[in-house]
This record gives structure tokens, C-alpha cells and sequence, in this order.
């Protein structure tokens, strides 16, 4: 687990979870904003550009950031194409980027052979349960709801 330098994210309950499961707990070098920056980059296109910037503090609003992001999770991982960065190479002062050709998080876990069958079977099970416009619904719905929720 890798966890940035903030307060809220390191205590004394977290640090006995991960020692008592053996979990390798890491954090970034202070100062340095840049080493979380995959995750950053994930927040802002994904759950900044859905939710937006507006603080929620009620339950209410919990209840439906829970179904938002239970679909939306569902939404990415299994319909949102991404490309992924083969090759870096710079030549003076301009960089050369070769991407390969856009997959889902989905269609890369099935091609890769880190994961075991039994898993590829599930996830092959989930999606084939999956409606995308359906989601894309539920989604605006609740997202609709939740802006109802600040007046």
C-alpha cells in the first residue's frame, strides 16, 4: 500500500492492519507532489470530471456517491478504452511518445498472463452481465439526484 504524506491517511490503526496482514505499507518523500501522480491524474479524469469540486456532507449524498461510484467503476474498467504508453524516447529537446493500441482495463487483464483463468472468468462473467448505456444511466441519474442534494 502507498499512501502520500498526509495525516488522514497514516495512523496507528492503518500501520497495525497492514503489519498484522503482511501488507508492505510505503510512503512518498515529503515535498515531493509528483510521486503520486498516476493516482492524481486517475482522480481528475475520472472522479473530478464526474463529481466535480462541490463538498457533500451529508448522508444522503454518501448513499449516492456509493452507487456513482459502484457504477462508474463498472463503466471504466469494462467500457472505457485507455492508451497506454509503450515507448518514451527523446531526441534533443522533443520527446517522442508510442502508444499501443486503446483497450479497456478489461481487455488487458484478459490478455495478460498474470491472472489466473479462475479470475479472467469472473471478470468475463461480470461483463457479460453489463448494459453500458444502462450504466451511462444510473450514472446521470444519481449524478442528476446528487445535484439536486446543493440547491
Amino acid at each position: 500500500m502507498d499512501s502520500d504524506n498526509d495525516s488522514v491517511f497514516i495512523n496507528e490503526t492503518l500501520k497495525r492492519f497492514c503489519e498484522m496482514d503482511q501488507i508492505t505499507f510505503t510512503r512518498s518523500r515529503p515535498y515531493r507532489k509528483n510521486d503520486q501522480c498516476y493516482v492524481e491524474q486517475k482522480n481528475w479524469s475520472i472522479v473530478r470530471k464526474t463529481i466535480g469540486y462541490r463538498r457533500y456532507e451529508s448522508s444522503a449524498a454518501l448513499d449516492l456517491f456509493r452507487a456513482i461510484y459502484a457504477d462508474l467503476r463498472l463503466y471504466v474498467n469494462f467500457f472505457q478504452p485507455v492508451l497506454k504508453l509503450v515507448h518514451k524516447e527523446r531526441q534533443g529537446s522533443k520527446v517522442y511518445k508510442r502508444y499501443d493500441e486503446a483497450q479497456t482495463p478489461h481487455q488487458r487483464i484478459m490478455t495478460s498472463t498474470n491472472v489466473s483463468t479462475k479470475d479472467k472468468l469472473r471478470l468475463q462473467h461480470t461483463y457479460l452481465q453489463l448494459n453500458p448505456a444502462g450504466l451511462r444511466r444510473q450514472i446521470d441519474a444519481s449524478l442528476m439526484r446528487l445535484g439536486r442534494l446543493t440547491g
